[in-house]
């Protein structure tokens, strides 16, 4: 679904990948580790065209993603999901408009109980008419959960999902995730929480990732 063929990307004058080959096949699910500012956000800006490779070749969907015109990249990103690490809502709109906001952009519909089994499945059925600011943390991060897979997408792109939560909160998340992988869905989680990735391997065959020297690796069994 998603390929890197000896990609490289390039920031302020200089590599920040180099020769990334990579491919995420359906009903995956990798972890991307790796230090802070060692590129982590940067590739999965990469798998959602966000940024364009500046060497090598990305395919999305079978599609070469320097073929694609604007308006082809929005309806690819329509089949993904993705959960940023600082996740944004309009302050003014309720939660359920929030979590309805890509099917509004892009002219969908959703009925009243698809809506409501989807904030039920994140425990966020009682909380439909609350205002963002009025959210906890864990909340917030459930409601970009949500955000992302209404459009039921094919891939899961997650940047540090549970970066500003406590250990039961990022349970609750990864809990999410596994069932979407067990969906069908592809996933692939960035994060530095070795003890999270841990407790996924246990459920679910998990790849884990880590970029050094600007290369993606594929981790040992250390972890």
């Amino acid at each position: 679904m998603i390929v890197f063929d000896n990609v490289a990307y390039s920031y302020g004058g200089g590599e920040l990948l180099s020769e990334v080959n990579l491919r995420l096949a359906a009903g995956s699910f990798h972890f991307l580790t790796g230090p802070s500012g060692a590129g982590k956000s940067t590739l999965l800006k990469l798998c959602y065209a966000e940024l364009l490779p500046t060497a090598g070749r990305l395919t999305l969907f079978d599609r070469e993603v320097r073929s694609l015109s604007r308006d082809e990249v929005a309806r690819m990103r329509r089949r993904m999901g993705v959960v940023h690490q600082d996740c944004q809502f309009l302050d003014h709109l309720p939660l359920t408009a929030n979590v309805m906001l890509p099917l509004t952009v892009s002219g969908r519909e959703t009925t009243p109980k698809d809506l409501g089994d989807l904030l039920t499945w994140v425990g966020l059925d009682k909380l439909g008419d609350q205002l963002p600011p009025q959210l906890s943390g864990g909340e917030r991060q459930r409601a970009a959960l949500a955000r992302a897979v209404i459009m039921s997408p094919d891939v899961i792109l997650a940047d540090e999902p549970t970066g500003n939560v406590d250990w039961e909160m990022s349970l609750r998340l990864l809990t999410l995730l596994v069932e979407l992988n067990k969906m069908g869905k592809t996933v692939l989680v960035a994060t530095h929480d070795l003890n999270l990735i841990r407790t996924a391997k246990a459920q679910v065959p998990a790849r884990v990732l880590r970029i050094a020297n600007r290369r993606v690796q594929l981790a040992g069994a250390d972890l």
